[in-house]
């Protein structure tokens, strides 16, 4: 499952994220890493862009660049 695939208010752990595209290797700098716990906060009337929950901020990301983060439902949850 992709971050884009998420519900609001779910939680997930990141397993994998496809650098080939530049601008989703620039937001690994903000903690989307293997590893890092993330939750949909939000979507934008529309479905775009995202709002995602990640180490207490709040992060906003298009529909394109969440398809390059592979996730995994959080233990537990």
């Amino acid at each position: 499952m992709t971050l884009d695939q998420l519900e609001s208010g779910q939680t997930c752990v990141i397993d994998h994220v496809d650098t080939s595209d530049p601008a989703v290797l620039r937001l690994m700098t903000l903690g989307l890493v293997e590893g890092s716990e993330i939750e949909l906060a939000s979507t934008a009337i529309g479905g775009d862009p995202l709002e995602f929950h990640l180490y207490g901020n709040a992060i906003s990301l298009r529909r394109e660049q969440a398809r390059y983060i592979q996730v995994s439902p959080k233990a537990g949850a």
